[in-house]
Parts: structure tokens; C-alpha cells; sequence
């Protein structure tokens, strides 16, 4: 006998559904129940009684092998796009008795990747079971998701019973990064200007400047390093730790999400973006990302975790808007503008570089720096063209 998928699902979740030897031995108790009562023969109601009870302690029994078990998630490590996530589930048997032959589903979202099961063939009393197991990755995003199920047909196998429990996941995926050599672009923003960005002061290790400390001596210290007066008063040698304090330039990478973006162009652009960041923090520059959603962002983690969620505003979209949306809130720094269509010069400001995903004109080739980009070659040599 066959059930709708529907009415399976809601008796395994709900109670227990019969699997399929299950329904073979249901029918054999109807058959000889009904047969006992043509014949009136006792053996018969004997064998359909036995069946009878038989099934009933087999639907007992696998909502109770399921109870007392709990569920603990360990914190997901971000990850960049195609990095694996590691999951990492413990299952703990809080129970006095053993609990056996259960299936184990985490059910991830379907953009992520399918649903990930495992056999536990046997939870001690008080013990634990560890599961850990690997996701790869395609693409950027924040992926949420919050049930594991436990199922289980222990121990006669002939229903089926599945519980879920609430167990909330995150999972941050970050663009991917390309590693830049060089990048014109970055390298030369703000020269036009001549702006410099004094504001954030990075303080660095060195060996000239500014004495910062006094430590013991170490093998490998230079000797010009000793402070004698001090060597002197603690009666070892002492040598300084200098620092030297640096203002680099800016450099802001702004997102259009306001304009029309095709959607493979709009990944390419995070990645950009992204790379971009990772580029100018390693020339030592300070870098934020602006977007007109979250405005001037500049904490490295912050700055992927925008770039791992972040969407264009009007990707519903087929057809680019003939007159592009109104800047606001835009830095007053040169900034790298990302788009998918060209600004006017005076829209940005001094100094800026447009990277834009389009076909252009003759007279926009001439007209402004601008890096033009196509979806259809790779991105980074692009990217470190002079």
C-alpha cells in the first residue's frame, strides 16, 4: 500500500509512518483477522493478534530511541567563495539507555547545498557523537538555517519516525579575493588631488623612530639597540623598542547599488571590490568601502561581511534607466567608483577612478582614467593592467 509523499511526511514528523515491510505485515493482520472471522479458526486470530502487537510495540518504540537527545552547533568559520565551510554538530545521549541506528539531517538552504545526512550506529548513555563534515562553496552570501532532524526505524525497522530540533546556523561566505601584484588604480587615486588621509595614524614596529619600550635582550637584537643606562640599572641588558607613526593616503571603494546591474557583472564587481580593499590595506593606505546602503565602512571584517550579503538595489531590473539615480552621502576623498554606468566627472570627486562594467564610446575612452571592464575575460589581470 502506497501513500501521497504529503500524508508520509506529516505521520513521520507527527507520529510514525510505517515502512514498507511495515505495511506488509499490516496487511497480513488484516488478512488473517478477516479470514479468522470466515473461518472461525483460533490460530488465526492468534497470528493476527500477534502481528497486531507486534506492530504497536514497533511504533512505540522509535519516538522514544529519538528522545533525549541533544543537538549543539559550534560556530561556523567564515570562509571566502570557493573555500569549504566545516560544520561541526555534537550529539549528546542525555538518557540512561543507548540510542541506536539513527539518521542525522542538517538541513542546509537549498542555495547553499542540499540537505547533508549521516548514520550513527550507537550513542552511549551520557556519551556523545561529534559530526563533522565540509560544504564547498560557489558563491558569496550569508546563509541561514535552523532545523536538524533525527530519524530513526530502531528497533524492528518497521516505522519510521523523524524529529527536528531548532538548531540556528550562520554561515559567511565572503567574495572571493584575488591576489592583486599591482593595481594602478590604487596606486595612483588621490594623486590628482593631492589629498592625503592623516586622520587614522598607523603605529608600527621599527627599527628607527620613537622608543616605545624597553625589553630584555634577545639573540639577533642589533647592538645599537642597547640602552646602556638601563643595561646598567637592572643589571642585564636592556635594548628599545622603536616605533614610527605613518598617515597614508585614502582610498574609498564605492559600489554603485543603486544602478542597473547585470547579475554576473555584479559579482565580478564584489570581487573587485573586495580585492581592491585587501590590495590598498597591504600597500599600507586607508582604505574604506562605501555603499549607499551602509554608507563609509572600514573594519576588514566589516567590510566582507558587507560585501558577502550586500545586493544592487534595483536588480529586478531589465533595462538600465536612461539617467542614473542622484549621488548622496559620497566621500569627499578620491574614491574608486564601481559601476555599471559611467558618472559624469563632476558627480565624483577630484581625483576618483571609475572602474565600469559597459561597452564604450570612442569619446568616453578619451574622456576620463577610467578602467573598463569586461564580463567575459578574466578579472584579475584586468584588474593589474597600467
Amino acid at each position: 500500500m502506497f501513500v501521497p509523499a504529503k500524508i508520509a511526511d506529516w505521520l513521520e514528523t507527527h507520529w510514525v509512518a510505517p515502512a514498507y515491510v511495515g505495511w506488509v505485515l499490516m496487511g497480513l493482520a488484516a488478512f488473517f483477522f478477516a479470514a479468522a472471522t470466515n473461518t472461525l479458526a483460533g490460530w488465526l486470530y492468534v497470528m493476527s493478534g500477534v502481528l497486531l502487537g507486534l506492530l504497536a510495540i514497533a511504533a512505540i518504540l522509535p519516538p522514544r530511541n529519538l528522545s533525549g537527545l541533544e543537538i549543539e552547533r559550534q560556530p561556523i568559520r567564515p570562509v571566502s567563495a570557493g573555500e569549504a565551510l566545516l560544520i561541526d554538530l555534537t550529539l549528546t545521549n542525555s538518557t540512561r539507555q543507548a540510542k541506536a541506528l539513527l539518521q542525522v539531517w542538517d538541513g542546509l538552504p537549498a542555495a547553499l547545498a542540499p540537505p547533508q545526512r549521516t548514520a550513527v550506529a550507537a550513542i552511549a548513555p551520557g556519551r556523545s557523537h561529534r559530526w563533522t563534515y565540509e560544504v564547498p562553496t560557489q558563491r558569496r552570501g550569508l546563509y541561514r538555517w535552523q532545523t536538524v532532524a533525527l530519524r530513526t526505524a530502531a528497533p524492528l525497522g518497521l516505522f519510521w519516525c523523524r524529529r527536528s530540533q531548532t538548531v540556528s546556523a550562520m554561515a559567511t561566505v565572503y567574495p572571493q579575493i584575488l591576489p592583486l601584484n599591482q593595481c594602478a588604480l590604487v596606486d595612483t587615486a588621490g594623486q590628482d588631488s593631492g589629498q592625503q588621509w592623516h586622520a587614522e595614524n598607523a603605529v608600527q614596529l621599527a627599527t628607527e623612530g620613537i622608543t616605545r619600550s624597553m625589553r630584555p635582550y634577545r639573540w639577533g637584537d642589533s647592538t645599537r639597540l642597547i640602552h646602556w643606562r638601563s643595561s646598567a640599572r637592572y643589571g642585564e641588558l636592556r635594548v628599545r623598542e622603536l616605533e614610527k607613526i605613518t598617515a597614508g593616503q585614502q582610498v574609498v571603494i564605492a559600489l554603485d547599488t543603486a544602478s542597473a546591474w547585470d547579475s554576473e557583472a555584479f559579482e565580478q564587481a564584489v570581487v573587485a571590490a573586495a580585492s581592491l580593499y585587501i590590495y590598498a590595506l597591504r600597500r599600507g593606505f586607508s582604505t574604506a568601502l562605501w555603499t549607499p546602503e551602509n554608507k563609509l565602512t572600514r573594519n576588514k571584517l566589516a567590510v566582507l561581511t558587507v560585501l558577502a550579503e550586500i545586493l544592487p538595489r534595483n536588480q529586478a531590473l531589465t533595462a538600465v534607466p536612461a539617467q542614473p539615480p542622484p549621488l548622496s552621502g559620497l566621500p569627499a576623498a578620491p574614491i574608486l567608483w564601481l559601476t555599471p554606468q559611467l558618472k559624469p566627472k563632476g558627480q565624483l570627486p577630484p581625483g576618483s577612478r571609475q572602474i565600469c562594467w559597459a561597452a564604450p564610446s570612442g569619446k568616453e575612452i578619451q574622456s576620463a582614467p577610467i578602467l573598463w571592464i569586461r564580463s567575459d575575460a578574466a578579472l584579475q589581470p584586468q584588474l593589474q593592467a597600467v
